[in-house]
């Protein structure tokens, strides 16, 4: 298992990678198109929905309207702009609002699950807004200041957020194992505590930082960067905690079983749904 999961993982590294550095803007937004789908798919068994054909038909629904925003904002003009179309700056406000919403269902769970448990289209609407802002804010992150420093800065951008959701999970995994004594959600997720969630949250700071020098952020701009790293990774574990919320209510242990050792894609992707959208907002707010 341990090795299935680890030739999944750097399979999973070596593609993304790729696709960061490698595709067009427009390429890039064709490949996220391709995991919202699956996502997507993935998301319908949270609504409880058996048939395939409804599935299909509900990740094809959030599919599209993506597909509606890059027609509308297409990908390549991304990397020429200097402040946020009114049409991806709605969008990322909306997402961001919802994982407000989404942290107030976490907190009052399970009594919160009465509201949406049989509701279909509310769980529709927040799977559309989970994956939506999460697939505008790769496209528009990877594209951030191309034709000023270069296509390969917008990669590095994203990087740099994807490396610190990942020490921010690496580092509360060690801190909780460690000193992890008060739980963070036990109704939720029970391996989560309060003192791994500080870990992570210290350990992303840190790579923030090294993130904001390695891409020449003006130092006066740093204090904003790690700000907006610290609130993105601060949602990335609402994210994480919003989806296992949902499977507990579905009654399912992984999202799917299209990654081998890894379960599905929902379940690699849970975190970065949450923090690349509050990041990508709050960098183009401050910084960009």
């Amino acid at each position: 298992m341990l090795k299935q999961r680890i030739i999944t993982a750097v399979a999973l590294l070596v593609v993304a990678l790729a696709a960061l550095f490698y595709l067009s803007a427009n390429g890039l937004a064709i490949a996220v198109g391709l995991v919202v789908w699956v996502a997507g798919w993935e998301w319908s068994k949270f609504c409880l929905l058996v048939n395939k054909l409804q599935r299909a038909l509900f990740a094809s629904v959030i599919t599209a309207a993506f597909a509606g925003l890059c027609w509308q904002v297409p990908p390549q003009s991304l990397e020429a702009i200097s402040s946020l179309p009114p049409y991806l700056l709605s969008v990322l406000i909306i997402g961001c609002l919802w994982w407000v919403a989404a942290v107030i269902l976490v907190f009052s769970f399970p009594k919160s699950a009465v509201i949406w448990k049989s509701q279909t289209v509310l769980k529709f609407i927040a799977g559309l807004m989970t994956l939506l802002p999460f697939a505008i804010a790769v496209v528009l992150l990877r594209s951030t200041h191309a034709e000023k420093y270069g296509v390969w800065y917008g990669a590095e951008l994203l990087l740099i957020v994807l490396a610190m959701v990942w020490a921010a999970d690496s580092g509360a995994y060690f801190t909780g194992k460690q000193f992890g004594k008060r739980k963070l959600m036990p109704k939720v997720s029970p391996g989560k505590t309060i003192e791994g969630m500080l870990g992570g949250l210290c350990s992303a700071a840190l790579v923030a930082l090294g993130g904001a020098w390695t891409l020449k952020v003006a130092p006066s701009d740093w204090g904003y960067f790690v700000l907006a790293s610290v609130l993105a990774v601060l949602a990335s574990v609402f994210g994480d905690l919003a989806e296992s919320m949902f499977k507990r209510q579905a009654g399912i242990k992984d999202s799917g079983r299209i990654l081998p050792g890894h379960g599905g894609v929902l379940d690699r992707i849970d975190s970065l749904t949450a923090a690349l959208p509050v990041f990508a907002l709050c960098y183009w707010l401050w910084i960009g």
